[in-house]
């Protein structure tokens, strides 16, 4: 394959991908089916790219000896395969978009309030400060402070050793 059209397969790859992945981030789920669509023949076009040198028959040669007159066939059969599975997700995605627009009216999907109030109660219930160093700054703002003051300070309800002190 000359490197024109590695060139123009790897730009094809990258605005398929880069567009079914924009479509797959929308709301609308008309939109998250053809995102699908155009990112599995992005991958596709991106397998058949690197499948080798086109042209070749997939069967060997004349006399048989030559081995590398036959093509690779496991490209093509991942091919044929993941044209199966993004054909079932197609089918699947139509399926829920034209219920949705049965029930609703429209294939938009909602917000579940439920899950934003479990994430406001979990946020709310969680302190500020949870990284793996927060009871070493703690212990280091209470042995500052301890220092400034000298008297003995309170560290997760223990009294700690006097700081401030030689």
């Amino acid at each position: 394959m000359s490197s024109s059209a590695s060139v123009v397969l790897a730009v094809v790859v990258g605005v398929l991908c880069a567009s079914g992945v924009v479509l797959l981030l929308e709301r609308s789920l008309t939109r998250v089916m053809i995102g699908a669509a155009l990112l599995g023949n992005g991958l596709n076009v991106l397998i058949i790219a690197m499948a080798g040198k086109s042209g070749r028959a997939p069967l060997l040669g004349g006399d048989g000896r030559d081995e590398r007159a036959m093509s690779d066939p496991l490209p093509q059969v991942m091919i044929l395969t993941a044209i199966v599975i993004t054909f079932a997700l197609t089918a699947f995605l139509l399926a829920m978009a034209y219920r949705s627009w049965q029930l609703h009216g429209h294939d938009e999907v909602q917000d579940d309030v439920d899950d934003r109030l479990v994430a406001a109660r979990r946020a709310s219930a969680e302190p500020q400060d949870t990284g793996a160093d927060a009871e070493a700054e703690a212990e280091a703002e209470a042995a500052a402070a301890a220092g400034e003051s000298g008297e003995l300070r309170l560290v997760d309800g223990e009294p700690g050793p006097e700081r401030g002190r030689s």
